[in-house]
Formats: structure tokens, sequence, C-alpha cells
């Protein structure tokens, strides 16, 4: 049985094919409400402006010989064909790929995801830390900047005019620190 096989089989989660094996993509409340705080604000910059087409965790990208699914992707209008997005899977890579961190991922599988990004031809890697409240913008599988919750996302290749504060893809949560106590934390 083949890893497409199986994922037919088992529409209820959703799949990543990596190297012909299937691998589940496990997230948790706070990943979901912070892709769904930073899709809302691209994706109403983006139809604004008439960029392209923002996509949400569930749409598969062939990268590679892998199959993945960002949690948010962007494709700009040059590249979406003339009778619009596939019913499908995209066969091409998305212009920029963003990845939510959990505190569960593998720094290892991280890092191989950006470079396969990057060697696919993602233009713009973003990976979201929860832990830590911090946007690193990817360039190249080497060029990174790390934003930290005052400075202002933005990507003018890419998103013109788009502008974001970190701290708001962010909300408010409360964060447990390593002697047990709990704070509350703020946009």
């Amino acid at each position: 049985m083949t890893a497409q096989t199986e994922i037919a089989l088992d529409t209820d989660k959703d799949y990543e094919v990596v190297d012909g094996k299937m691998e589940e993509k496990m997230a948790g409340a706070r990943h979901g409400r912070v892709c769904a705080r930073l899709i809302a604000r691209l994706d109403i910059h983006v139809e604004t402006n008439d960029l392209g087409g923002i996509y949400t965790p569930d749409t598969t990208f062939q990268i590679g010989a892998n199959e993945r699914l960002p949690d948010i992707s962007f494709v700009s209008s040059a590249r979406i064909p003339e009778e619009g997005d596939p019913i499908g899977k995209w066969e091409i890579a998305p212009d920029l790929a963003v990845e939510v961190i959990s505190p569960n991922d593998l720094w290892d599988k991280v890092n191989s995801k950006v470079a396969a990004y990057f060697a696919a031809g993602v233009r713009e890697v973003w990976l979201v830390s929860l832990e830590q409240r911090t946007v690193s913008i990817y360039n190249s599988p080497t060029q990174v900047r790390i934003l930290k919750e005052d400075d202002e996302l933005t990507s003018e290749e890419l998103l013109p005019g788009f502008r974001c504060r970190v701290s708001e893809i962010f909300g408010r949560y409360v964060i447990h620190n390593s002697e047990g106590d709990t704070e509350e934390t703020t946009q």
C-alpha cells in the first residue's frame, strides 16, 4: 500500500509524505490560533492588493519528491494558472512557506524542511516560534533575520506593503516558567 493510499483511507488526520513515508502533522490549540491570526492578516493584505493566494495548513504542495503541508503558504498571482487554483495538490512550491514551530518539533526536521523548501524553489521561509515568540525570516537556507515581539514583520519583495507587529500574531496566553509559576502575556 502506498503512502497516498493510506492517507486516502484515513482522512481525519493531516499527513505529509516524506521520503515515501507518511508523517502525521499534529498541532495544538496555540499553534492553530497563531496560524489563524497570521492567515487573517496575510489574506486581507493579499486579497486587497491582488497579490495572489494565501493557503491554509491543509493545502498540499509538491516539494521535490515530497508532499508538504506548510502551516501557511503564499503563491503569487503571476504563478496561479488562468483557470485558478488546482482542485488537488499544487504541483509547484509556494513562494512563501510559513511553519509554526511547536515545542514537540525536532530542530533537525525543521532545518531539513527549510532546506527542502529552498531546493524546491520557495523564495522565503518564515519560522514562527511559539516558545520564543519570534519570527525567523529565511531568504536562503543560511540567510536569516530574527524578529522579536516589538519588531515589524514585512516582506517587501513578496508582499509589498504588508506590515504586522510580531506581537499581534501571538495574542495572549499563559506561559509556564521553569519554576512552575505562571504569568500571563499579552500582545
